[in-house]
């Protein structure tokens, strides 16, 4: 079984967790300054060099190149600012080789239908229908490409995607879908409330009411 595919059983963010967030959060708003020392705050506290360095790639599918590249280009400071102090930060291990049996297309799709709980069953509708191409790009690198690397789980990848997302702010129909991904991965509501918390601190009350307002309505639709 592949790392991303573990689940969280912790009733409350852990340290790491709220890392990913503020990292994530700072990145897709391109604040560069509280940044670094998010980075330096996330290495202190347990992650590694190639999950923080993983983090940063996942974000461009949510946030773009341009966001992505400026954060590891800023973590590349922080890391050589850490060296020159003679800190030695644990790098961590690399993604293992996708071994996976099928086509891109078919692995993403079931990774999909694995995380929505929803089976990927018959012909394209709405936008994938609209522009068949969208299609193919989110099932084949979205998510076989992206999510099924395993050196962040899948709850690490929710967490790193609704930050971006809610910090991007003006997405709901997408904030929706990751925060009720989230719930089927294993994050806990409790902890998705205290991610709100985060975000207000990262994106601001505006945004942070927004996501609170979406992630109401989300837990409201788990109890009916």
């Amino acid at each position: 079984m592949h790392a991303q595919q573990m689940t969280t059983t912790y009733e409350h963010l852990t340290p790491t967790e709220k890392s990913i967030i503020t990292i994530a959060s700072l990145t897709a708003k391109g604040d560069l300054e509280n940044l670094k020392p998010a980075f330096n705050n996330g290495l202190e506290v347990g992650l590694t060099v190639n999950q923080i360095k993983e983090v940063l790639v996942h974000l461009y599918a949510y946030c773009g190149f341009p966001r992505s590249i400026l954060g590891l280009q800023t973590f590349m400071v922080v890391l050589d600012e850490r060296k020159a102090k003679g800190i030695n930060d644990m790098v961590g291990v690399n993604a293992s080789a996708i071994s996976g049996n099928g086509t891109k297309y078919d692995r993403g799709k079931a990774i999909l239908a694995e995380l929505t709980k929803t089976p990927q069953a018959g012909p394209p509708k709405g936008y994938s229908a609209f522009a068949p191409v969208i299609d193919t790009f989110l099932k084949e690198h979205l998510f076989a490409d992206i999510f099924e690397r395993d050196v962040l789980t899948y709850s690490q990848r929710e967490l790193a995607t609704i930050a971006v997302i809610s910090t991007i702010g003006d997405a709901d129909p997408m904030l929706q879908g990751h925060l009720s991904i989230s719930l089927n991965v294993g994050i806990s509501p409790e902890k998705l409330k205290e991610f709100i918390a985060i975000i207000k601190k990262t994106a601001g009350r505006k945004k942070a009411k927004s996501a609170k307002k979406v992630l109401a309505e989300v837990l409201k639709n788990q109890t009916e």
